[in-house]
């Protein structure tokens, strides 16, 4: 593994950790209403399925930008690209996979309401949405960034 010095990090990496630390915040906040609301609505069993969605929901939507920021710690190596999109790749197969066994195994059981649950997943996928357009729309990044010019070797470096 390359290790990279901050200089030299995708422009990418501080948007993902910032996305992920205001995601975590707002899946704690969604965790406690979602508590609130799921107990109100339809008792220990709603209780269970609001957590259980929010937690889902959670797990799946921090397991992309997770992987992209492990990936990122490539970044400069010569086999960047291959390695980035296997991990992602990798990543994405992991979701998936989790998701059918998370849905077969919340499925049979007996606490959970599906329509509480349904509910939760769907609004805290909405507020990570919104959470990581909110990052997206607060972070400065240049248009062209990651970029390295080439420089004349007849000219000079210009920037002197």
């Amino acid at each position: 593994m390359t290790s990279t010095s901050p200089a030299r990090r995708p422009s990418s990496t501080p948007v993902l950790r910032t996305a992920l630390v205001w995601g975590g915040i707002v899946t704690a906040v969604l965790l406690v209403v979602g508590a609130v609301v799921g107990f109100a609505v339809g008792g220990a069993s709603g209780l269970g399925s609001a957590l259980a969605g929010v937690a889902v929901s959670a797990v799946f939507l921090a397991v992309t930008a997770t992987s992209i920021l492990v990936a990122n710690r490539w970044f400069g190596d010569p086999l960047y690209v291959p390695i980035f999109f296997g991990i992602v790749l990798g990543g994405w197969l992991l979701k998936l996979v989790l998701f059918i066994v998370a849905i077969v195994v919340l499925r049979e059981q007996a606490w959970v309401d599906p329509m509480t649950f349904y509910v939760a997943l769907v609004v805290s996928v909405l507020a990570s949405l919104v959470v990581d357009v909110v990052v997206l729309l607060r972070m400065r990044i240049p248009s062209a960034s990651d970029v390295t010019l080439p420089t004349d070797p007849d000219e000079g470096d210009r920037r002197s």
